[in-house]
């Protein structure tokens, strides 16, 4: 077991090449990952609850689109900034009703920093949790989804009109 453990550790420092990575952190987030895919299947199962086939087209360009914005609102928006703070400084904005973050901490600290900072990370973790509501409650589910597809469309209709103002004003 220590030549294993061993091994691991000459891995992650070859990887990493002198720079600070949290590669244990990244690897126990990946881990946690694969457990509430495991928790997920495994309640489906007590629950009777056969997995679909598929989506169907409506049902993935729905959640497509709430997971755009709900992982860009965890990321990004002002106001889920309190949910990042612990993980983060604040360094100013970055665009309309967005912020720019600086990762903060070492290990487990510093990985969930980078998970809950990138949008496009979150997005994994949100289209999971989509799917599963589609599982096991898919009114509410739909219905939750269906605000945020609103919210997103809304965000980018003002910022096309922002666009075209713009444009009119010369």
């Amino acid at each position: 077991m220590t030549s294993i453990v061993q091994t691991v550790n000459e891995e992650a420092r070859a990887y990493e090449g002198g720079a600070s990575r949290p590669t244990r952190a990244y690897f126990a987030t990946l881990l946690t990952y694969g457990g509430c895919l495991a928790a997920v299947g495994g309640l489906a199962r007590l629950r009777g609850r056969a997995l679909p086939d598929s989506l169907s087209p409506w049902d993935l360009l729905l959640v497509s689109l709430s997971t755009h914005k709900l992982s860009r609102t965890l990321a990004k928006d002002p106001v889920a900034s309190p949910l990042r703070a612990p993980f983060t400084r604040f360094k100013g904005a970055s665009g309309p009703a967005e912020l720019h973050e600086e990762v903060r901490g070492t290990g487990a600290r510093h990985a969930i920093g980078e998970l809950v900072t990138c949008p496009f990370c979150l997005a994994q973790w949100v289209a999971t949790a989509h799917v599963a509501g589609l599982l096991f409650a898919p009114r509410a589910t739909r219905l939750a989804a269906g605000t945020m597809t609103a919210v997103a469309l809304s965000d980018w209709l003002q910022l096309a009109y922002a666009w075209l103002q713009q444009r009119a004003e010369g």
